[in-house]
């Protein structure tokens, strides 16, 4: 049995680690839902049918026809998912097996909580693609009250009915916990009801529903969203990984005082777990949402070299609405606006195809506004600008 002071990086012990991944599993919507699947590298293609082989009638004597199944192979990226957790430097002198007895929880809570955030809104994420954005993209979006007050069962029928639009079935939904209370006044036309709160699982119009209790949920965002989660893409690398601190500054964790805990100042050490994860949802009209009323749409911001020194290339995804136009700003950290601001003060008009004047490592939130210069939708990125 070893002790903290002596292993001060390496794996997380066996049984540790397996309870802390099946606590992630349980407290993160994503897990729940999507198809997970173990990876052994950093990548994983992932064979998904298309389209499939066709059956034909045929009489006797006859030649039987043949078709063949249309396949893609998308491919699974893992990315490092790493959490700190200052404790006491007394924790040295404890063996690894007790301390990640004893953090287990918190390091899974963080873990799930970044994990939801990341693949449905994007949130801090380093994925291409989140659910959200499909939902945007495919314009799966429904604003709550769109039938009227106390209809959310029929706005989230028509969220559904985008999809099954497409081909595709809603066969399960995440949503923020505040939704329940909604939900539970929901009844059918003989006085159902048409959200089950059991004991062995919940389901609304009889698919699960899983709720976010950790944190992630952005409620500006989405309301619920609804998806063939077989279209949810999630690879787990098995081992978690650990590393001791003890002189960082921890710059996303703050004390009492509102100041970044500083380890070696504090008399802490920090203790480091890591995990490697990918997420890739590959049909964008495989995912739909009720969205709030007035809610900001989001942009798919992309930033090339532009084609003289300092200059950077912007493109915008999906076009603007007719009578909308764009405004900008660059920034280290620019703030993104809410919908209906007023954006004026601080930002520049665009008309989306000159390039922009910037430094290599700021960001540029692109902001599409209407008539009275309200924000519709926008999208953030950071710049590539062409060197000397």
């Amino acid at each position: 049995m070893g002790y903290l002071k002596d292993e001060l990086q390496g794996f997380v012990p066996v049984e540790q680690a397996t309870e802390i991944m099946k606590d992630v599993a349980r407290g993160s919507s994503i897990l729940r839902l999507s198809k997970v699947s173990q990876m052994e590298s950093d990548t994983k293609k992932i064979p998904v049918m298309t389209e499939g082989a066709g059956a034909y009638w045929v009489g006797e004597g006859e030649r039987i026809k043949t078709s063949k199944a249309g396949w893609i192979y998308p491919e699974l990226k893992a990315k490092k998912l790493a959490v700190i957790i200052p404790v006491t430097k007394e924790k040295l002198n404890d063996t690894t097996i007790d301390v990640f007895s004893e953090l287990k929880e918190s390091i899974a809570e963080a873990f799930y909580k970044a994990i939801d955030a990341a693949a449905i809104f994007g949130t801090n994420s380093p994925f291409e693609r989140n659910i959200m954005k499909c939902v945007e993209k495919a314009g799966n979006k429904i604003e709550i009250g769109t039938n009227g007050e106390g209809k959310l069962d029929l706005d989230v029928a028509d969220a559904m009915a985008t999809v099954e639009d497409a081909g595709y079935d809603v066969n399960g939904f995440t949503a923020k916990i505040g939704i329940k209370n909604s939900l539970r006044k929901l009844r059918d036309g003989n006085g159902n009801q048409l959200f089950v709160d059991g004991v062995n699982g919940k389901e609304l119009y009889s698919q699960p529903i899983e709720f976010s209790r950790n944190g992630a949920w952005d409620k500006t965002k989405a309301e619920l969203v609804g998806a063939d989660w077989d279209k949810s893409l999630v690879g787990i690398r098995d081992s978690l990984e650990y590393e001791i601190l003890k002189e960082a500054t921890l710059e996303g964790t703050v004390d009492k005082d509102g100041k970044p805990i500083s380890l070696a100042e504090q008399d802490l050490i920090g203790i480091k777990a890591t995990m490697r994860l990918a997420y890739l949802p590959i049909k964008d009209e495989a995912f739909c949402a009720v969205v709030p009323k007035g809610s900001l749409g989001e942009l798919t911001v992309d930033s090339t070299e532009g084609t003289t020194t300092g200059k950077t290339a912007i493109t915008v995804k999906p076009a603007k609405a007719e009578g909308n136009s764009y405004k900008y700003k660059v920034a280290a950290n620019p703030t993104m606006p809410k919908y209906g601001d007023v954006c004026t003060s601080g930002y520049t008009n665009w008309n989306g195809t000159d390039e922009i004047s910037g430094t290599a490592g700021q960001k540029i939130v692109v902001v599409e506004v209407d008539s009275d210069n309200k924000a519709k939708r926008a999208g953030t990125t950071t710049l590539t600008v062409k060197a000397d």
